[in-house]
């Protein structure tokens, strides 16, 4: 098969011809049939999240079919369409995943990170981590759902009941978020780079009241604000345009550092907080409200073997909503 692979951080992808992976007990062999580009494959390329197995296939919004299932694994069949996505693995046996918190497991460990992922024609999955992909959504369009979408969704479990929602950074999350929230009747304000006027239309043909510059004050305070930019300083600008007792969510696995701010911006009960990974709850969650909400992926398709200039055109921004990698 062919798989694109990380050899060194820093350094582009490296199209390799391998021999496909066998699944080892409680996996499953998974035939791709499409598989998203992430920005958080971008911080693992560019060495950001400074810990991926090496070599390393990236890769984390999968979509796929079952074509073979390793001994143990049970609950899933040859044939099954299935969705792969960050959190790939955890204990089961601490505190955390005892609690319902399976995605601040301390032994976690993530697809396209620290287990080989989705820019290749082939991986393995433990079945465990696994989701059903819902009807309604092809493989192009379903893919994004796998991080994106997931992350996102609880992204906004995490800013409440909000009814002014800002969207700080309109990507492949905000795409997504944006209709979820629309079809909970919330009002999304949506911050795009300065002077990104096709971004900021894009967010308004979306359903947003207004779009404008993460430079600019929105025209109401804001009930609660998800930053899914990973720049540390939108986040005293956000609890700057919130009002008392709101919530800003960082919503990335990675952020520039977040200067000093004055105290009078957290001050009047505001909140900031962090969302980490996954859990499988919210998968079930938001893959069974998806189609209910009716969302649409906007999606620019790349063949696998171009996965650098992907990553390169997300890194640039020079497309709207989501890359999408074909085998």
């Amino acid at each position: 098969m062919l798989a694109m692979t990380l050899e060194r951080t820093g350094a582009p992808l490296r199209a390799i011809d391998r021999t496909p992976p066998e699944p080892g007990p409680g996996q499953v062999l998974i035939r791709i049939h499409a598989c998203g580009v992430c920005r958080t494959d971008l911080h693992v390329v560019d060495g950001e999240l400074s810990q991926p197995k090496l070599p390393l296939v990236p890769g984390h919004e999968i979509v796929g079919t079952v074509e073979a299932v390793g001994a143990g694994a049970g609950r899933l069949q040859a044939g099954d369409r299935v969705g792969v996505p960050w959190l790939g693995w955890t204990c089961g046996v601490c505190e955390f995943c005892c609690s319902g918190r399976e995605n601040l497991c301390d032994r976690a460990r993530f697809t396209g990170y620290q287990i080989d992922g989705g820019y290749a024609e082939y991986t393995v999955a433990d079945e465990r981590f696994c989701f059903a992909v819902p009807p309604a959504f092809d493989d192009r369009a379903a893919a994004p759902l796998m991080c994106a979408g997931l992350i996102g969704y609880r992204a906004l479990r995490m800013a409440g009941e909000a009814r002014r929602l800002g969207l700080y950074g309109f990507g492949a999350a905000a795409h997504i978020s944006i209709q979820i929230a629309r079809h909970r009747g919330q009002d999304v304000f949506a911050f795009t780079k300065p002077g990104d006027a096709e971004g900021q239309e894009f967010a308004r043909s979306l359903g947003a009241v207004w779009a404008g510059g993460s430079d600019t004050a929105p025209p109401e305070q804001l009930d609660a604000a998800l930053i899914f930019a990973p720049v540390g300083l939108l986040v005293p600008t956000a609890l700057a345009a919130t009002a008392k007792g709101g919530i800003v969510v960082c919503a990335g696995i990675h952020m520039s550092d977040i200067p000093r701010f004055p105290y009078r911006l957290l001050w009047g009960e505001r909140v900031v907080r962090s969302v980490a990974n996954l859990t499988r709850k919210d998968g079930e969650e938001f893959l069974a409200l998806a189609p209910r909400a009716k969302v649409r992926t906007t999606t620019v398709l790349f063949p696998l073997a171009q996965a650098n200039e992907a990553l390169a055109q997300l890194r640039d921004g020079r497309f709207e909503g989501a890359a999408v990698l074909l085998p």
